[in-house]
């Protein structure tokens, strides 16, 4: 299987920052240190800027964690980006997702079984994602649940997770290997 566009790295290319993050993610999920930290990498100074943005949203963010990965995995679903949707799949499953959960996610939010608040993100990250804004009856019934900072940060979040998908499919970076 081709590793993509370019390379990922080894500790020489990426230096011991990048590759002790991507040694410590690849134990935590499961897999090889993951491609993406390997090749996003290679460009220490991004790397470094991006890493401290991205973990501010996740793992860092104040939504709760099950709510942040049903977004991801949502964003990775409507970009088609095995790459995040298999990674955020076994980060979801050690937070307690379930198949039922990820089957739900692929397919959105008029599935039964959301919460309402749930129902309300997952609609957020549909409309964002097709129509790159929300409409006042979305912005409304996302408010009703989420307050000012959260719906700042499922904003950022979804965002965030389009842009790592067309980087992702960009540089044709492809699914780590599991190794448990």
């Amino acid at each position: 299987m081709s590793n993509g566009r370019i390379e990922p790295g080894g500790r020489r290319d990426i230096g011991v920052f990048a590759s002790s993050v991507a040694a410590v993610i690849g134990r935590f999920s499961g897999t090889e240190p993951p491609k993406l930290f390997r090749v996003l990498g290679k460009n220490r100074r991004v790397f470094v800027g991006w890493l401290h943005f991205a973990g501010r949203l996740m793992p860092g963010g104040s939504l709760p964690r099950r709510e942040t990965e049903l977004v991801i995995l949502r964003v990775a679903h409507l970009r088609g980006c095995d790459y995040e949707f298999a990674h955020h799949d076994r980060l979801g499953r050690r937070i307690g997702l379930t198949e039922g959960d990820v089957e739900r996610v692929r397919r959105g939010p008029a599935e039964p079984g959301w919460s309402p608040r749930e129902r309300a993100m997952i609609a957020a990250v549909d409309l964002l994602h097709h129509e790159r804004d929300l409409d006042d009856q979305s912005w409304a019934a996302l408010r009703a649940w989420l307050g000012e900072r959260e719906v700042i940060e499922l904003c950022l979040l979804a965002g965030h997770y389009e842009m790592l998908a067309t980087v992702i499919a960009t540089l044709r970076i492809t699914p780590d290997r599991p190794v448990r």
